[in-house]
């Protein structure tokens, strides 16, 4: 079978789920690296990924490893590459099962003790949200065990799998979050998490190889679903298209009621349109042609389901008139560019939302940098009723460190200009205003020059493929 026919036989809503399901999984872990492709051959060739180490020190510490995400990340392709490490080095197999498969979903959730019978720890469960009825049961299980490490879980339905963790599973379950593929990943480059500071960026710009921006655009286009990234270009579109075919049928209609699924399409992709851009349910509404509680509704299954992170607006008594609009970002830019229609990397770059998918691509390889190290992202924006804006805000230990994206291979010292927003809360306040108080840090502006290097006193320059 042909590629092209590939991705249309498992568009196919009326296949047969376990042999469509078989297929996605066979696709899933057919190629990994784009640097692997070469015409339309790909390579099998394993990405190692971050999350790697902090996965198996939780399994070390934790008697449940909960490793949460989009679809079609890797996160089951990462568990299984360590289960098979694991067994090499222990002689003991973890079994491996799927609440994908209808059939056993179904015997999971009729019994769920039988089912835990039937899989014996040390075990690997697939979208444990599917069938929640064994959280209570696995509970019972590491309860009557010191043993750690037995029980590993994925789930890409945080609003569904974090209520019956916290419940059933407090203080036994590690719990991680596994987006697409990074940079650093990808070529390889130690991750760590973003350090705002002169040693941090000249440390990441002689770690990383440099790129053009004409190859950053590429690496949007290609997006972080392994899957996707090892095919060939011209079948990108159409791996896209099922994928979203697959969310739409099946991860939404499990998390609520979607009627229209025309319209829901037209609002992804008018979400799509609106990345790196404040959320205005109006304009949300009118685009998809919907209600505002509709828009509000939707935009929640997108960040539940990861395919869209809100980033909450920086507030704090010192400054006046902020913005209390949060903002809107894609996890994969890759997906954001295709649902409007950005499907060539060259256009893509000269067209009309080149600023807009390269910060939201600044911002996924900044988020990944912290979930890849198994911490969370202190990430915000700032944007007063002046119209004056910092594109990411990272707050540490007291201290704010501003983040500026741009297009450009020479950043000037104005394009850090509306840093010195933040001034009012570094002056000296009286007492009973010191708790809001915080020291402004290192600031960046991340882009598309070849080396590190300061643009001011407030600012250095930082490539983004250096993150």
């Amino acid at each position: 079978m042909q590629s092209l026919e590939l991705v249309e036989f498992l568009s196919n809503p009326e296949l047969i789920p376990d042999l469509r399901e078989l297929f996605r999984y066979n696709l899933l872990n057919f190629g990994r690296h784009p640097g692997n492709v070469k015409g339309d051959v790909v390579s099998n060739a394993y990405i190692t990924r971050a999350l790697e180490p902090i996965i198996l020190r939780y399994s070390e510490h934790f008697k449940v490893v909960v490793v949460t995400g989009p679809r079609q990340v890797g996160k089951t392709t990462m568990l299984r590459h360590l289960a098979a490490a694991e067994e090499k080095q222990t002689g003991v197999e973890r079994a491996y099962v799927t609440l994908d498969n209808d059939a056993i979903r179904m015997a999971a959730k009729s019994d769920p003790a039988l089912f835990l019978q039937r899989y014996r720890a040390p075990v690997l469960i697939d979208e444990i949200q599917k069938a929640p009825e064994l959280l209570p049961y696995i509970k019972m299980a590491v309860d009557e065990s010191d043993a750690t490490g037995n029980y590993w879980l994925t789930g890409s339905q945080p609003l569904h799998l974090m209520k019956e963790v916290s419940e059933s599973l407090a203080g036994r379950a590690g719990i991680v979050e596994m987006l697409g593929l990074s940079h650093a990943e990808l070529t390889s480059t130690p991750s760590e998490p973003y350090a705002p500071s002169p040693d941090y960026f000249t440390r990441r710009v002689n770690l990383a190889t440099p790129i053009t921006t004409t190859e950053v655009f590429e690496d949007i286009a290609a997006g972080g679903f392994p899957a996707i990234r090892a095919l060939p270009t011209d079948l990108r579109a159409g791996a896209y298209e099922s994928y979203l075919e697959t969310y739409i049928m099946r991860d939404i209609r499990d998390l609520a009621q979607v009627g229209d699924e025309l319209r829901f399409r037209r609002f992804m992709a008018a979400c799509a349109a609106l990345t790196a851009r404040p959320v205005v349910y109006a304009e949300l509404a009118r685009l998809a042609d919907i209600d505002e509680k509709t828009a509000k509704t939707w935009l929640s299954l997108l960040a539940s389901t990861y395919l869209v992170k809100i980033l909450e607006p920086y507030a704090n008594n010192l400054l006046k008139r902020l913005s209390k609009q949060p903002l809107l970002h894609f996890t994969d830019a890759g997906l954001a560019a295709y649902l409007c229609g950005w499907e060539n990397a060259r256009t893509m770059e000269l067209g009309a939302m080149a600023g807009q998918l390269f910060e939201t691509h600044v911002f996924g390889e900044l988020y990944k940098s912290f979930v890849n190290a198994g911490r969370r992202a202190p990430l915000r924006f700032f944007r007063n009723n002046d119209k004056k804006e910092i594109d990411l805000l990272l707050e540490q230990n007291g201290t704010l460190y501003p983040i500026e994206a741009k297009k450009s291979a020479l950043p000037v010292a104005r394009d850090a200009k509306n840093f010195h927003a933040l001034d009012p809360v570094a002056a000296d306040v009286p007492k009973d205003l010191r708790a809001f108080r915080r020291e402004i840090g290192q600031g960046a502006i991340i882009c598309m020059a070849q080396d590190a290097f300061p643009v001011s006193q407030s600012a250095w320059a930082l490539p983004v493929w250096a993150i």
